[in-house]
């Protein structure tokens, strides 16, 4: 397996490491060359300093990971609970309240899938916000014209669609069509993905301090090319070998832990943001009632995106 694996990065950085150590191994053992009193003791005290700082930035990384796939979990249970929520909650006034207009029952409906499509249409918006994708034109099947060229110049399109899904239930609320005690209910739910979108913001807004990242690349850096001058004295011939074994676990985890520091983003190894947008879409318009849906998403080459 070599697509999405970290040797997809660090190949180019292992290669030259091993190249480094294949000169030293041949001037040491064919010329004589390069006899050091430098020993692996300093490198095993290093090294062992170097995994515990490896092993702290990773969990770091990974909890951002994790928390971000949290977020996203949340992102789809209010998706769902809001698309009940618009198909229950709102509809004609009972009989008691006043009659139901002609025409007025059509005329939820489109309500009901207007409302649905611009939640699919705001769930793919926080997909592109977070990736800093300006592909506007992929909420099209969902938004009419109008809607879409208002939202050319919005620098925060979801928040946008949340303020125009609130706008429309208090339309429908001035209609008779949502109950005074059902507005909150509503209300409560677009807070709710606010709320979520706040929080993935927050982990895309703040990386891992750039002072940690660049002072543990270059210990790795330095650790893996020295590696060669502690071990040629000792292991001889096999300094490549354990030069190459001990480079792609430093170089390895060191990559990994840059890839998933942003989990919205598209490497291998980060959320498949679009094919959790996917399910959303589909799940939300088979509660419509649709049966012409796209299909899940399927990994190419084993990856989702």
């Amino acid at each position: 397996m070599f697509r999405g694996s970290a040797l997809v990065r660090i190949w180019p950085r292992l290669f030259a490491v091993t190249l480094v150590a294949s000169l030293v191994t041949y001037l040491h053992e064919t010329y004589g060359l390069l006899h050091t009193d430098l020993t692996i003791t300093p490198f095993s005290l290093i090294g062992l300093a170097l995994g515990i700082f490896l092993g702290f930035r990773n969990n770091t990384s990974y909890d951002r990971f994790w928390e971000g796939r949290k977020l996203w979990g949340r992102v789809v249970n209010a998706s769902r609970t809001l698309t009940r929520q618009v198909l229950t909650l709102v509809g004609p006034p009972f009989e008691h309240q006043r009659p139901v207009g002609e025409g007025e029952s059509d005329e939820i409906a489109a309500f009901h899938r207007e409302s649905v499509y611009r939640l699919i249409a705001y769930v793919h918006s926080l997909r592109l916000h977070l990736r800093g994708q300006d592909r506007l034109r992929e909420l099209d099947p969902f938004l009419d014209d109008d809607e879409i060229a208002q939202l050319v110049p919005e620098h925060n399109r979801p928040i946008a669609l949340l303020h125009r899904m609130g706008e429309r239930f208090r339309e429908a609320w001035e209609k008779g069509w949502v109950h005074p005690i059902h507005v909150e209910v509503l209300e409560l739910s677009l807070t709710e993905l606010a709320g979520v979108q706040g929080g993935c913001e927050r982990i895309k807004a703040t990386p891992i301090p750039f002072s940690y990242n660049i002072l543990l690349h270059r210990i790795v850096f330095v650790y893996c090319f020295t590696l060669p001058f502690g071990l040629v004295n000792t292991v001889h011939e096999w300094v490549p070998v354990v030069v190459a074994l001990v480079s792609y676990a430093f170089f390895g985890l060191d990559a990994v832990g840059d890839e998933i520091e942003d989990p919205f983003g598209e490497d291998a190894n980060d959320l498949p943001l679009g094919a959790i947008t996917r399910m959303i879409e589909i799940n939300l318009r088979q509660r419509l009632g649709e049966e012409d849906l796209p299909e899940f998403a399927q990994p190419v080459k084993h990856l989702l995106t």
